[in-house]
């Protein structure tokens, strides 16, 4: 890949990140398709447009100092996703998924927001999880450019499990507060958690009050930087049931476990082979 840093923003040429696959495959839900060659949303605060061109991928309006500093690492631009793609294609059942997968990149976003986001996400549909955080960021995170940014534990202490249900999170809630008030109180800091072994990372977070394996892995995957980690959703049981083994262990994938879980969400909901 190379890049190249123009006054219209940083343009990833040669690439092969899929700006559609990659913000519409359930990792994150503050990213929205605009027009055929667009994708635009909010992300660490800032708003980010990304736009397909017959150059490669433009990140519009970015600097050189905003890309080496934000957003290459967001993007997770530094990770050889080909060689990534070759060897999962070697498994002979996610060969499919791979080739209709390949252009996902794991996002690496803001490790609370990844916490908040996951745990709305149980027992929920993409559409209304988008629905829920915009409401919370509009009513409870401060404005940026563009819209808002996404609301601090502190801010979501402060409206109260009552402020909170007003996104229509419903049930959701009490563990979106527990979630606030166990970051602010520093009893848990995900940040700390991407150093940790994933076994030791995933029991600090499922010691939390509404979350459970599939969302821990979630927040693993997406939020901290375990690309162990397997999240289990009602898209992947029904994979699993179709195409492994009963007894099939996603830790054969070793460290991209996650990213064959994508290829394989992919696939099913969208291609459907």
């Amino acid at each position: 890949m190379k890049t190249e840093f123009l006054p219209s923003g940083v343009l990833l040429k040669d690439t092969e990140l899929d700006i559609f696959k990659t913000f519409d495959c359930g990792q994150c839900f503050r990213f929205e398709k605009i027009d055929e060659n667009t994708v635009c949303g909010i992300a660490y605060g800032r708003r980010l447009v990304l736009e397909n061109s017959e150059d490669g991928v433009l990140l519009r309006g970015v600097s050189e100092e905003e890309y080496e500093k934000l957003w290459r690492d967001f993007l997770d631009m530094g990770r050889d996703y080909f060689d990534v793609n070759e060897k999962l294609s070697a498994y002979e059942k996610l060969k499919t998924a791979a080739k209709s997968g390949y252009g996902i990149h794991i996002l690496n976003q803001e490790p609370w927001e990844a916490l908040c986001s996951f745990v709305i996400s149980q027992n929920n549909n993409i559409p209304r999880i988008k629905k829920i955080i915009e409401k919370l960021c509009t009513l409870y995170g401060e404005e940026t450019e563009g819209g808002y940014a996404f609301p601090t534990p502190k801010a979501l202490i402060k409206a109260g499990k009552e402020g909170i249900a007003l996104s229509g999170c419903g049930f959701r809630d009490r563990y979106i507060l527990a979630a606030a008030e166990a970051v602010e109180s520093g009893s848990l800091d995900p940040t700390e958690l991407i150093a940790l072994p994933y076994e030791e990372a995933f029991k600090k977070l499922t010691a939390l009050k509404g979350v459970g394996p599939k969302v821990a892995n979630c927040v693993l995957l997406f939020g901290l930087r375990h690309t162990e980690a397997f999240p289990v959703d009602v898209w992947i049981k029904k994979v699993l049931d179709k195409y492994f083994e009963p007894d099939f262990d996603p830790r054969i994938f070793g460290d991209w476990a996650g990213i064959a879980q994508q290829y394989l969400f992919y696939n099913e909901r969208f291609v459907g082979e």
